[in-house]
């Protein structure tokens, strides 16, 4: 049976030592050289995305062109100056791609469909949700106008949909979500991860940590063969400096 991998990470835009841990997420990166990755918090004016696309494809390939192509969207925030956005690394041919506005700050998700080698279609969604922790019901209205788009317009036979939900496991967002879709992380361990936030890049003795970052998959998509955390390894210089202040997770799906 055919796999496909997938991954989430917030790349904290430019924030908390970029140029000093930028190489390391580079490096982690590469190493697990996922089909799709969906990258949140991307920094527009620094072209961040574009930047990382280049020195992975450099690395795995030679060439900046390739195996990886980026889409990406930023959010339409109303603060002038304000330029972050989403975005989606694949290794797949692209067929087509668009965006939803989910509101709350500009927030959008960001939709690509891809070829798989089975000449079936697959819609990888890169999400970031509103960040207010009590705003509970913003989050649930965010995935609820989510999944009704997916299954209303351009319906893909499958979805994977990955990205930072800012939402703990039992949270109103995930417990919606996961009424039609399947957490990778939770089908293959059992169980969701203790924390994806924060890493040791952000230190406060006060630090609220929680699983925050999800991988959720449509029913007719297969086993999931594998899913861990990743882009988890400090600086073997500095075991504060990380490639994020979130880990990423990374699933292997039969399809």
């Amino acid at each position: 049976m055919p796999t496909i991998t997938a991954a989430t990470i917030n790349l904290r835009n430019r924030a908390d030592r970029w140029l000093k841990r930028r190489h390391l997420l580079v490096a982690q990166l590469v190493d697990a050289a996922p089909d799709l990755i969906s990258l949140q918090e991307i920094s527009m004016p620094i072209t961040q995305g574009r930047w990382l696309r280049n020195q992975i494809n450099v690395r795995l390939s030679g060439s900046s062109r390739r195996p990886y192509q980026l889409i990406q969207r930023r959010k339409h925030h109303l603060i002038k100056g304000y330029y972050e956005g989403i975005g989606v690394l694949t290794k797949l041919p692209i067929l087509h791609h668009d965006s939803l506005p989910l509101g709350y700050g500009g927030r959008v998700a960001l939709r690509v469909n891809v070829d798989l080698p089975s000449r079936k279609t697959i819609d990888f969604v890169a999400v970031h949700l509103h960040h207010v922790a009590h705003d509970k019901e913003a989050r649930r209205e965010q995935v609820m106008r989510l999944t009704g788009w997916l299954n209303n317009r351009r319906r893909a036979p499958f979805q994977i949909i990955a990205g930072d939900f800012n939402e703990v496991p039992d949270g109103l967002a995930i417990t919606t979500i996961k009424q039609g879709y399947r957490s990778a992380y939770a089908e293959f361990n059992g169980h969701e991860p203790l924390a994806t936030f924060p890493t040791a890049l952000i230190q406060s003795l006060n630090a609220w940590s929680g699983c925050l970052d999800y991988i959720f998959l449509s029913p007719r998509l297969g086993t999931v063969c594998s899913a861990y955390i990743f882009c988890d390894q400090p600086a073997a210089e500095d075991d504060t400096l990380y490639p994020s202040d979130h880990v990423g997770l990374i699933a292997k799906i039969e399809v």
